[in-house]
C-alpha cells in the first residue's frame, strides 16, 4: 500500500526535498540517462505529489497550476522507484496528481510530459478514461500530450 502526501514548496522540509531530488537524479540521470537540468528553479511553483511505502519515497510527480509552467495544469517528473514498479504505484501517483488538479482547478485539460517509451503506459491506462490526445509535441526522449477535460 502506498500513502500519497502532497506538499507545496513552502511545506517541504529539507529532508523531504533532498529525498525527492535524490530519487529524481537516480531515475532520470542515472537510470534513464536524461541529459537536462533537473534542478530548474520551477520546484518553487509546483505541488510535489509524493508516494510513500513504509515511510520511504517510492513514487513522485511535480504538478503545476495553470500559468505556472504551461497555460493549463501540468504533471511532470513522473517516477516510480525501479524496484517498486510492479505494484501499480505509477497508476496511483498519476491518479493522485489528477485528483489534486481536480480539487484545485476543476475538471480541465491537463498536460503531461513523459519519456517517449512511456507513451504506451499512458495510452493503455488513461486513453478511455481521460480522452487522451496523442502527441502534441515530441523532442528526443520527451513527449508532451494532453488529457482533455478530465
Amino acid at each position: 500500500m502506498m500513502q500519497i502526501k502532497i506538499f507545496s514548496w513552502e511545506e517541504l522540509q529539507r529532508d523531504a526535498l533532498y529525498e525527492i531530488l535524490s530519487l529524481r537524479s537516480e531515475i532520470f540521470v542515472v537510470e534513464q540517462d536524461c541529459v537536462y537540468q533537473d534542478i530548474d528553479f520551477k520546484d518553487q511553483k509546483a505541488f510535489h505529489v509524493c508516494g510513500y511505502k513504509e515511510g520511504r519515497l517510492v513514487a513522485y510527480t511535480r504538478v503545476f497550476g495553470p500559468g505556472a509552467y504551461f497555460d493549463i495544469p501540468s504533471i511532470g517528473r513522473v517516477l516510480v522507484r525501479e524496484n517498486e514498479r510492479k505494484y501499480g504505484f505509477g497508476h496511483q501517483i498519476i491518479e493522485g496528481s489528477i485528483e489534486l488538479i481536480h480539487q484545485k482547478y476543476g475538471r480541465i485539460s491537463i498536460e503531461i510530459s513523459a519519456q517517449t517509451y512511456l507513451l504506451k503506459f499512458y495510452k493503455l491506462n488513461f486513453y478511455l478514461k481521460y480522452q487522451f490526445q496523442d502527441l502534441s509535441r515530441q523532442q528526443d526522449k520527451l513527449i508532451l500530450f494532453f488529457l482533455k477535460n478530465v
